[in-house]
């Protein structure tokens, strides 16, 4: 490579695992691809995903505060600093062991627990959708809504979960000390599972009931950390358009007007493919010399040298 690179990675579930034990096997495997890209000179900023961690967190907080009526609810966005702490821990100690592994020794390793702004104005808080927590029957999601003001839906007829906003990300609380410690050398881990949400209250923060997309955040840290990339990790090696179908055309270079294009006529799933794709074009506009590509955790080294994945630019 012709210079140093820096790189804000967004790594998806899969990078993660489901479980305590798989985590600790995920990061593993996680931390060769992230240090593969060290070694290759670039600068690197972790961000992750934090929905089965989150999930976990919130289910058992919700049935210690079901068995113990002193214990009040946990707010969710506790349960999001929890999970930040708990997947950073496992995930910079990974880094840590597999650098030293491969003798580079100068690279400290840090997480951030982070907080993101969102604005109480957001529209998403007038529509909650995401879905969050274990289901319930009818009657335990009508005590559920009376108890604590959770909002409630039925899911596929396979019983009823609650549903939060999921708001577009305004502000990095932390991105001065995230700023400092990148430009210090650092491995940084920050914006773990979106960031926590908060609602600023003059010169307080207030965490919100809601979930921020983390590949949003990852391009507002991308964007605020004047990064070259922003790698967008998950399920499969290209993006696809008339995925599943007859005529099914994986991409490997794209203009942001090509992806805007294809965006509008519907090709990529809500939920799913459609935010990360969102938030490439997000960033690869955002600046000149900015890239966004999309591609497997063990893909991200070929996809940096323009060997695969699909990339996103001006």
């Amino acid at each position: 490579m012709d210079k140093k690179k820096r790189i804000v990675i967004a790594l998806g579930g899969n990078a993660l695992g489901n479980t305590l034990p798989e985590q600790m096997a995920a990061v593993k495997i996680t931390a060769k691809a992230i240090v593969d890209l060290i070694e290759e000179g670039c600068e690197v900023v972790v961000a992750h995903g934090n929905g089965p961690q989150v999930g976990m967190i919130n289910n058992a907080m919700a049935a210690l505060s079901r068995e113990d009526a002193n214990q009040p609810n946990t707010p969710l966005s506790v349960c999001v600093a929890m999970s930040q702490a708990y997947i950073g821990y496992d995930l910079q100690n990974a880094l840590r062991e597999e650098l030293i592994n491969r003798g580079i020794t100068n690279i400290p390793v840090a997480t951030m627990i982070t907080q993101i702004r969102v604005d109480q104005d957001d529209p998403a808080f007038q529509n909650p959708s995401k879905p969050i927590g274990h289901f319930m029957t009818q009657e335990q999601a009508r005590i559920a809504e009376e108890k604590y003001s959770y909002i409630m839906k039925e899911d596929s007829g396979r019983g009823w979960r609650r549903v939060v906003a999921s708001p577009k990300p305004a502000e990095i609380i932390e991105i001065g000390a995230i700023r400092s410690l990148v430009d210090s050398g650092q491995l940084v881990i920050a914006c773990g599972g979106g960031g926590i949400p908060v609602m600023r209250q003059g010169n307080h923060l207030k965490g919100a009931s809601a979930v921020i997309d983390k590949d949003f955040a990852s391009c507002l840290l991308a964007e605020e950390l004047d990064a070259d990339f922003l790698i967008i990790l998950t399920a499969v090696e290209k993006v696809a358009i008339h995925f599943g179908k007859p005529d099914e055309a994986w991409l490997d270079d794209l203009s942001v007007e090509e992806a805007e294009k294809y965006i509008g006529e519907g090709h990529f799933a809500p939920g799913s493919m459609l935010p990360k794709v969102q938030a490439a074009v997000k960033f690869a506009g955002s600046g000149e010399g900015r890239t966004a590509l999309i591609t497997l955790l063990e893909k991200a080294k070929d996809g940096i040298l323009g060997k695969t994945g699909t990339r996103i630019h001006q």
